[in-house]
């Protein structure tokens, strides 16, 4: 900042000063003072006027310094705004609160974007050692002769690891291709089970499917949904019985397998957290209900979890805005 800036910034003050010594000397000859006295007077206001300038000047050009200095001394400068030092003026002051918040919640908006990177990068890590996994397998059933039902199994298995990362990276996105419109709930679960059946059928797992109503909803979401928590039946639960149900702007899917201890229900769709039994078996990211959740939220579906342990676990997804027949409910 050059002192000429300085003195453009205080122009309008030092317009009322001069007003104020100009109105000084003429209250000054119309009492009887000399020119003499007047010069002496406005002399002595511009030399005050002057001196206040300059050390203004030097004040702020010091202030402005340090911060520059302490700035360029830093690796993350947006922290710069909780250096600023609080100025003495009103008004600078209500400014430096301003510029507070503004500091305040361009950190917290780094510190959450860096967390979601450290996030990502930790889920691309796991599923980068998840994926070696049936891609290993079908090296090895390739190198014994290749089974084309097993190879086929595996495949899928990547395929399905594949589509959960594509969609993990979408919900973190604010544009996403998802594509409202009306769709029979019995044709997206069809759609789901015959696209896990080479991974349900290898796991022994049979699905009933009974009822049905329509419902304006991203179907490709929906899908993807179900087809993640037949993934995890397949998983958890090989040899289970699974039920899908349709009804009244509900769908249920139930198994009687393992089910899930008690005082971990509530967590399961947290990022990242695999559970005991993610931890017995060594095959859970912690992502997939997690993902499941994501989804249900940007669609407006309300996604409940209850399970009993060695009994069965239930999970329920209401929609809103479904038809049953002709009514619209």
């Amino acid at each position: 900042m050059t002192i000429r800036e300085y003195v453009y910034s205080k122009a309008v003050t030092c317009c009322f000063i001069g007003i104020g010594l100009v109105t000084a000397g003429v209250i000054i000859i119309a009492g009887g003072g000399g020119w003499r006295m007047v010069l002496m007077w406005e002399c002595l206001g511009l030399i005050i006027l002057a001196g206040w300038l300059v050390c203004g000047y030097f004040q702020s050009a010091g202030r402005l310094q340090r911060l520059k200095d302490k700035v360029s001394q830093m690796d993350e400068k947006y922290l710069a705004g909780e250096l600023l030092e609080k100025p003495s003026g009103a008004v600078e002051r209500q400014y430096y609160y301003i510029m507070k918040e503004i500091s305040r919640a361009a950190i917290g908006a780094v510190e959450e974007a860096r967390e979601k990177q450290e996030d990502y990068q930790e889920y691309v890590e796991n599923w980068i050692h998840e994926i070696k996994t049936p891609l290993t397998a079908c090296s090895l059933i390739l190198d014994n002769g290749g089974d084309a039902r097993k190879l086929r199994r595996e495949l899928k298995r990547a395929d399905n690891l594949t589509e959960s990362i594509l969609y993990y990276a979408r919900s973190r996105t604010i544009e996403r291709d998802t594509q409202i419109r009306e769709a029979k709930a019995s044709d997206i679960i069809n759609r789901a089970v015959m696209d896990q059946m080479e991974l349900l059928i290898g796991a022994g797992i049979s699905v009933d499917v009974e009822g049905d109503f329509t419902v304006l909803t991203d179907p490709k979401s929906v899908v993807f949904i179900l087809k993640q928590l037949l993934i995890n039946c397949a998983k958890y639960c090989p040899g289970c019985h699974v039920k899908i149900k349709a009804a009244k702007g509900v769908i249920t899917l139930e198994d009687d397998g393992i089910g899930i201890p008690s005082h971990e229900v509530e967590r399961v769709t947290d990022r990242g957290f695999s559970g005991t039994n993610g931890r017995r078996l060594g095959k859970s990211t912690g992502m997939g209900l997690y993902i499941v959740k994501e989804l249900c939220g940007q669609l407006g579906t309300d996604l409940e979890i209850a399970s009993e342990e060695g009994e069965f676990t239930r999970v329920t997804m209401k929609f809103q805005g479904f038809k049953e027949g002709e009514k619209t409910v």
